[in-house]
């Protein structure tokens, strides 16, 4: 299913750019929901075939609030759930890659030493595809939903709950932790965040079902 979903949204994207400079495709899912990977893939697929400058991958997480900050505002613990980003300022990153005319610098997150890096990415006028991800592009809620009408094309990664609460705990798990502090800490955080995308988000163009039975639905 991979392969097959980065095939669809590639067409889609192909049929898009026939009229416009630069397509902007958001791709939005639950944690672990597997958006990451597909946007990159996607990204990677252009630039396999068009050249590196083709397209670029724009992550949200690049908007974390710091850990400094959250501190101050008691919400070190829920760190990764919608009121723990900067909105305004990714927002208007978007509105920037929108209206692009000069280079533009944008953040990244490094997840092992769990900070953001200022400046860390490079967009360039003349990148034709830009691909961002993150989990509350179509969250319906104040300063996230102004981010939909910002793309041309929009894709949500949906899956079972009970398939995604397997897959955050095996995800911490692999960084480290015991089973019993994996599934607390899926259950606890990412679990509400999960319900929050699926529950409260924007209908999307492409929706990717993954899971049990994967399969695009084009709305």
């Amino acid at each position: 299913m991979p392969d097959d979903a980065v095939a669809a949204i590639v067409a889609e994207i192909g049929k898009l750019r026939g009229d416009r400079d630069r397509v902007l495709v958001g791709i939005a899912g639950a944690p672990a929901s597997g958006k990451s990977t597909i946007a990159a893939d996607v990204v990677n697929a252009f630039r396999a075939r068009d050249g590196a400058g083709s397209a670029v991958l724009v992550p949200m997480d690049g908007y974390h609030l710091d850990n400094a900050e959250l501190d101050l505002m008691g919400m070190r613990s829920v760190k990764g759930a919608p009121q723990t980003f900067d909105v305004a300022g990714f927002v208007g990153l978007v509105r920037a890659i929108r209206s692009q005319s000069d280079v533009i610098r944008y953040p990244l997150f490094d997840r092992a030493e769990d900070k953001t890096m200022p400046d860390a990415g490079t967009l360039y006028p003349t990148t034709p595809v830009v691909v961002i991800e993150g989990n509350y592009l179509l969250l319906r809620q104040k300063g996230w939903q102004d981010l939909r009408p910002l793309f041309d094309l929009t894709v949500m990664l949906s899956a079972p709950l009970t398939e995604l609460r397997t897959r955050l705990v095996d995800r911490w798990i692999s960084n480290g932790f015991s089973y019993a502090e994996a599934k607390a800490r899926a259950e606890e955080n990412d679990i509400p965040n999960a319900q929050a995308v699926t529950g409260n988000s924007a209908a999307a163009h492409l929706t990717l079902r993954v899971g049990v039975q994967e399969k695009l639905q084009e709305r």
